[in-house]
Formats: C-alpha cells, sequence, structure tokens
C-alpha cells in the first residue's frame, strides 16, 4: 500500500485541497499579525492581547462547534467557515492599509476569527475517516498533515516575506484570498449524510462526548500535558519569538525559523508513515520533549542557524505525535462521538493557550525573555514526565485491522503543536 491509495477517493482529495489551503492562510495569519501589532504600538502586551483573544473565543465556542460537526454535513460547516474566516482577515487588512486599525478593533476582528476556528476544527478533524476506508487511516492523516505541513511552510516564509516586503496589511489581505480559495476546494467533498435515529438536544450530546472523553485515560492525559505545553508554545512562539527576532534574525528571518518546524514536520509525517510502531502513542508523547530546545536556543543563542535547526528537529518530534495521536482517536472512538471527543480534546488542549499569550508579555517585562523561555522548557518536560506515567499511554496498541507498513499527517488549532 503507498500514499497513493487515498487518494483514489474522490472527496479525500478535495479534503485534502481545502485543508492545505486552510493551513496556509493559517500560517500566514499570526505571522502577519504579529507584525501588524508591533508596527502599529511596538508592545508586546497588546501583541499578547490581540494573539490571547482569539484564542479565548477559539476557547469558548469549540464544545458548540463540536455538537455542530456531529449534527450537520462537515464539509458545509467547513465551507462557511473558510468564507467567514476571509471576511474577518479582509477587515483586518482593510483597517490596516486604511490606517485605521486599532487595538480594539483588531481585539474584536481577532475574537470573531477565533469564533470561526471554533467551529471548524472539530469538524477538519473528524472529516477525515468519512472519505477514506478504515484501513487507510493512516495514509490519509499522512497526507492530511504532509499538506498540512507544505500549507504551514509555505505560509510562514510567505508571511514574514510579506511583511518585510509589502507590509504587514497585504499579507493579511493575501491570507484573506487564500481562505476564499480553500472554502472552494471543500466544496467537492461529497459524503452520505448520516442519519440520526434521535435528535437529542445540544447538552445531551456534551454529556454524551464528555463521557466517550472521559472513559480512556490516555485521551485525557494527553490533554492535560498539551495544556500545558500549548501555553508555553504559543506564549514563546507568538509574542517572545517575533519580539526577540525584531532585535537579533530580523522579521524575515523569523518567518524562515518558523517554516523550518514546519518543514521538519514534513519529514516527520513521512517518518511517521513508514515507521508505525505497535505502541505510537508512548513515543508520540515521549518525543514532544524536544520541544523544549528551540525554546533553550531562542533564550540563549538566538541566530538564524541554530534557530532552524532547533526548530525542524521539533518537526520532526511533533509530527510523530500528531499522527499517532489521530490514528489513535479515529480508531478507538466512535465515529459519530468522534467531533464531540475532538472538540474536548481541543478545549483542553486549548485553554492555557490564551493564558500563555496573555501572560508572556509581562513575565517577560518582569523577569527577562530569556528567563521565561527557559522556565517554559522545563515545564514542557515535566508535563511529559508526567504523561509517560499513565500506564494506558504506555500500554495502548496499533489496532491489528491497520495496515504494519505504509511507504510514503495541527493545537487544533491552527500553527500550534495541538493534539
Amino acid at each position: 500500500m503507498s500514499l497513493r491509495e487515498p487518494l483514489r477517493h474522490r472527496s479525500f482529495r478535495w479534503l485534502l485541497a481545502g485543508r492545505t489551503g486552510a493551513e496556509l492562510a493559517n500560517a500566514i495569519a499570526p505571522v502577519a499579525l504579529a507584525f501588524a501589532v508591533l508596527d502599529l504600538t511596538g508592545s508586546v502586551v497588546d501583541l499578547g492581547l490581540v494573539v490571547g483573544v482569539r484564542s479565548l473565543a477559539n476557547v469558548i465556542l469549540l464544545l458548540f462547534g463540536g455538537v455542530l460537526a456531529d449534527r450537520l454535513p462537515r464539509a458545509v460547516i467547513l465551507q462557511g467557515t473558510g468564507v467567514a474566516a476571509a471576511l474577518t482577515q479582509g477587515l483586518i487588512a482593510a483597517s490596516v492599509l486604511g490606517g485605521f486599525a486599532s487595538i480594539p478593533l483588531l481585539l474584536g476582528l481577532s475574537a470573531l476569527n477565533g469564533a470561526v476556528s471554533a467551529m471548524s476544527l472539530p469538524a477538519a478533524a473528524s472529516l477525515t475517516p468519512q472519505t477514506v476506508p478504515a484501513t487507510l487511516l493512516t495514509p490519509a492523516n499522512a497526507l492530511a498533515r504532509m499538506g498540512a505541513n507544505t500549507g504551514r511552510i509555505i505560509g510562514a516564509a510567505l508571511g514574514g516575506v510579506l511583511a518585510a516586503g509589502v507590509g504587514a496589511g497585504w499579507a493579511i489581505a493575501v491570507n484573506a484570498v487564500v481562505f476564499l480559495l480553500s472554502a472552494a476546494g471543500y466544496r467537492g467533498v461529497r459524503i452520505v449524510r448520516r442519519v440520526r435515529e434521535e435528535r437529542s438536544n445540544p447538552l445531551k450530546d456534551l454529556a454524551e462526548g464528555w463521557r466517550e472523553f472521559t472513559a480512556r485515560s490516555w485521551v485525557w492525559v494527553v490533554v492535560a500535558q498539551f495544556t500545558v505545553v500549548n501555553a508555553v508554545i504559543m506564549g514563546s512562539h507568538a509574542v517572545l519569538g517575533p519580539k526577540v527576532a525584531d532585535d537579533t534574525v530580523g522579521r524575515a528571518g523569523w518567518g524562515f525559523v518558523l517554516a523550518a518546524e514546519t518543514l521538519g514536520a514534513f519529514v516527520g509525517g513521512v517518518l511517521a508513515a513508514r515507521w508505525q510502531p505497535r505502541r505510537a502513542l508512548l513515543i508520540g508523547v515521549a518525543v514532544i520533549s524536544v520541544e523544549a530546545v528551540p525554546l533553550v536556543v531562542l533564550a540563549e543563542l538566538p541566530s538564524l542557524v541554530p534557530l532552524l535547526a532547533a526548530m525542524f528537529l521539533a518537526g520532526i518530534a511533533i509530527e510523530q505525535f500528531v499522527v499517532a495521536w489521530d490514528v489513535s482517536l479515529q480508531e478507538n472512538i466512535p465515529e459519530d462521538k468522534l467531533a464531540r471527543v475532538y472538540s474536548y480534546d481541543m478545549l483542553g488542549s486549548f485553554i492555557a493557550m490564551p493564558v500563555g499569550e496573555i501572560a508572556a508579555g509581562p513575565l517577560a517585562a518582569r523577569f527577562g525573555a530569556d528567563v521565561t523561555l527557559l522556565a517554559g522548557a522545563l515545564l514542557v518536560l515535566v508535563s511529559t514526565a508526567l504523561a509517560l506515567c499513565s500506564a494506558q499511554i504506555r500500554s495502548l496498541t496499533r489496532k491489528a485491522a491497520q495496515p504494519a507498513s505504509v511507504t510514503g499527517p495541527i493545537p487544533s488549532t491552527d500553527h500550534t503543536p495541538t493534539p
């Protein structure tokens, strides 16, 4: 079996195109927005507030997004959210280019964009099993991740180059156009609509999803791990990284540093598809410790070559986890409850992200950016060690129905390392 097998399915091909376009847009957005805020006020605290309010809106509405994705056609949800994301980004671009951007305006539009993302994330994560047979889940997830990482590689570098060359406003305008193209891609996904025997109320749906989520300790333990990891990574990459980059490697350089991580993830996706150990989740959880390396380099040696190497390595590591995580959920959670479990996963993984983003600026102002980054690296290592204490994580194995070998896969939210 090769990676070409999932591509024989038309709906999967269009899903791959839509997700790749969405990831391209999402990779441009945070880089361009970060420099737009820095150009506007020069304040890392303002930057933390703008990116934090988006994550906060995302967290608040994620569970509702999971309920919708288990009730309505997931491809239709993705088409609508793609158009809505294009509108919010277009308004941000217009405000920057028109000279009437302000922090309150950017806060409001970022919150709207976060709400749109909350509607799309559970649908996108849970749609893959509906487009391919169960035996193709591993190569399908690998291809989806490789497409997403291709979009991230191009988008992160393009965001930095555009922000440095033509300005943050035009970079965000390009971002809006790409969101529209991704929405068009989702129109090609044709899935037979599921017929539910009973129409329960949303609260009952949420309770049912919670039971599925808590029934397996390996699920909530990993989510708890990423509550810490995502807070650290978002505070470091979205807030402290651009500020350190302005003083060291430059804006375009920071775009390439982010792209290096995604390039590593692309290579890691190929590795994850070829090497499929029985205890893939155990290995995936363990290698998250590598995420501490770029934080140490950013604090102690913020030069372009060391940062590129460290982020490339971290990208390889995160991909081993993401592929193992997606396949583990898709193999073990009933399909009609999968989107709700994904929404609880994303809620738990994302809930500390606004805290990390908002707290990073004041912490750096109080203790210094280098101390804050080193403390974050320590938190990543400790949370990973605690997750590995779970017996279910150490013992969970791949389903026998999955192929043993395949040739030749995002916290999710988003350019972040989310499960």
